[in-house]
């Protein structure tokens, strides 16, 4: 059986798609051996590399409200503090460390000075995920030693190559923000929301990184920022993530036949 490697994207509210995929792929014994995410995708990873269930995260999805993880601040460097968020995820991860996990995850943020990539494989998940989560103009960036973060998704939307990196065999990408969305601009979080995700999806379209399996729910009907559709929207991971099962058992058939012709001709030393 190969390894495993699964990248989690940036989405906001669409991000509840990857608990439907992780579902079905449990279903199916197809399980991650890494983890890889950014923005959204960071809290399902961690979360999911802290031994949560699917079913726990969507009961978590669907009962935490706004008043929990939402903190409005002062405009200045942003609208969201991002305090309350940092704290729930300090209380659900049990202030662990990334590398206290037993499956590998990576975790994706910006450096909002240099724009570097900054891919956080140690160290508290609470930071990493605060920091990976901060939507730029929504959020106030991170401040951590040296750096302020802000969203993982800026330059790495789906951190294909970050999970691969990790060791994993074969990949399997779940892509949340592909279509534009076709809710309608409501608010400036719509509007700060929507530009950044153009971007994001100009700059992913561009990059030469594939996966060898991309999961793209359809969930350009539901808003980014509303969280009112978490329901429907995990349903839509699972109907994609379903429909791509054969799919990813064929790859993972090729690569245990290839793997054995490649044993077969390897000299013995």
């Amino acid at each position: 059986m190969p390894s495993i490697g699964l990248a989690l994207g940036a989405g906001g509210a669409r991000g509840f798609a990857h608990i439907g995929v992780l579902e079905v792929l449990e279903q199916h014994g197809i399980l991650p051996s890494y983890l890889a995410g950014s923005s959204m995708g960071s809290l399902i990873a961690s979360l999911y590399a802290s031994e949560f269930t699917p079913l726990m995260m969507e009961k978590l999805a669907i009962n935490l409200k706004r008043k929990h993880w939402l903190d409005i601040s002062m405009p200045g460097l942003g609208f969201v503090s991002g305090e309350k968020l940092r704290q729930v995820v300090q209380l659900l991860t049990k202030n662990r460390n990334i590398e206290e996990l037993s499956r590998p995850l990576a975790i994706v943020a910006t450096d909002l000075q240099t724009g570097d990539r900054v891919v956080f494989k140690e160290g508290k998940i609470h930071h990493a995920v605060r920091a990976s989560v901060s939507i730029p103009g929504i959020f106030v960036p991170y401040k951590l030693d040296d750096k302020w973060l802000v969203d993982g998704g800026v330059v790495d939307r789906v951190p294909i190559d970050v999970v691969r990196d990790m060791g994993a065999d074969l990949t399997i990408a779940v892509d949340v923000a592909a279509s534009p969305v076709s809710t309608p601009v409501r608010s400036f979080f719509d509007v700060i929301y929507q530009t950044v995700d153009i971007m994001e999806r100009e700059i992913f379209r561009h990059r030469s990184v594939h996966a060898d399996i991309m999961i793209r729910p359809d969930v350009g009907n539901y808003s980014s920022t509303s969280f009112t559709h978490n329901e429907q929207i995990i349903e839509e991971g699972r109907i994609a993530a379903q429909l791509m099962v054969p799919h990813i058992q064929q790859k993972i058939e090729e690569w245990r036949i290839n793997n054995e012709s490649q044993r077969k001709t390897d000299p013995v030393v």
